[in-house]
């Protein structure tokens, strides 16, 4: 059984001026605090590291190794009864291994997920209605 990517219709990200460039790029846009450089994921209003409130962003390499995961066999929502099972990853990225990132690990059969695979990111695309094209990342083994 191969794992794939969520239903079209599940629920989207409200996208907000920090989140924006990391739902919308297809790249992995991480949050850069302009002051003191430091990088953070999820992206938030306040840098961690100093408290300062303007950011860019840094694109990393699209690669990670699988740092958590977990097999979803329930579809706690009705939306997903046809996703099941799905594989939900935490992903330390490779460029910025302090860094995790969750996605569904798709292209690959559940009893494949383990601590230490490589894996690479993918997009997903779901148009949010108002013109906008939401690009979630999930992750595939690596080659």
């Amino acid at each position: 059984m191969t794992t794939h990517p969520l239903p079209a219709d599940f629920m989207l990200p409200t996208l907000t001026p920090f989140n924006r460039e990391w739902f919308t790029s297809a790249t992995l846009a991480v949050q850069r605090c302009s002051t003191c450089a430091h990088l953070q994921h999820p992206p938030e209003e306040i840098c961690r590291s100093c408290a300062a409130t303007d950011f860019d962003v840094q694109v990393v390499a699209p690669r990670g190794i699988v740092h958590s995961h977990t097999v979803v066999h329930y579809a706690a929502a009705d939306a997903l009864a046809t996703s099941v099972p799905y594989v939900v990853v935490l992903v330390s990225l490779d460029d910025v291994p302090e860094l995790r990132v969750v996605g569904n690990l798709v292209d690959a059969d559940p009893a494949d997920a383990r601590i230490g695979l490589a894996v690479t990111a993918v997009w997903t695309d779901h148009d949010a209605g108002d013109g906008v094209v939401i690009r979630l990342p999930n992750w595939r083994p690596s080659g």
